[in-house]
């Protein structure tokens, strides 16, 4: 089984993303294990302080060191297993389906969820973690950055989906985006489905996709293909 541990100041935010639809239905069924850690349990005074004034000064508060290695410890000794530590942070990778797929084959991930002005710098120095960002803005915390991490890797385990070939047709995929798709009923509001659809012939239907993938990359997202791609009709 994998295992997730997320250490956030916002327990509650994680409640019920995790308990509906696929990401319930996985850990139900034994294909992963996401458990959430409190970073304010281990705040070290009477009033639960978990961030301070910068050095230097400037605007906002920074996330202090103490409570989020002291609740990274605790959490680390729950599995015997080693795990990849990441921070979600606007200064880190961009996330995208490589990186889901090359996180879903970790069999531990700790992600710690910023908030506020941010880390601390001795937490990514410390804890010796990356750093992946899901986009080139800023929100309010990592909360919303981790359940989009979350999400892409458990949909990628082996069981999570219904169909095991669910999601190698997904945008981002194959390098594309995903052709257009169709169900019942046939026409609707004078808007028909493909006739290639309807024709029963697989390999034309392939290439009908492939086409169709193609065309909306080109136009939507041209930077998503290769040189051969481009090229192609």
């Amino acid at each position: 089984m994998k295992r997730i541990d997320v250490l956030t100041l916002f327990p509650d935010a994680f409640e019920s993303p995790l308990n509906c639809s696929i990401l319930k239905r996985a850990q139900e069924n034994g294909i992963v294990e996401i458990a959430i850690g409190n970073i304010r349990d281990f705040a070290k005074n009477k009033h639960g302080s978990v961030d301070d004034k910068p050095y230097g000064g400037g605007p906002g508060m920074v996330m202090m060191p103490g409570p989020v290695f002291d609740c990274f410890e605790h959490v680390r000794k729950l599995s015997a297993q080693e795990p990849r530590v990441i921070l979600l942070t606007p200064q880190g990778q961009r996330f995208d389906q490589a990186k889901a797929a090359e996180l879903s084959s970790e069999e531990r991930l700790i992600l710690i969820a910023g908030k506020y002005e941010g880390f601390d710098e001795r937490i990514r120095l410390g804890l010796g973690a990356e750093q992946i960002s899901i986009g080139d803005y800023v929100i309010n915390g990592g909360e919303l950055a981790a359940m989009v991490v979350i999400d892409a890797i458990v949909r990628l385990l082996p069981g999570a989906l219904g169909d095991e070939d669910s999601h190698k047709d997904d945008s981002f995929s194959a390098g594309l985006l995903e052709y257009p798709q169709y169900t019942r009923p046939e026409v609707f509001r004078d808007m028909k489905v493909p006739d290639i659809l309807l024709s029963g012939d697989h390999g034309k239907i392939a290439q009908w996709r492939r086409e169709q993938a193609l065309e909306r990359t080109k136009r939507w997202r041209p930077d998503l293909l290769g040189e051969t791609e481009k090229t192609e009709s």
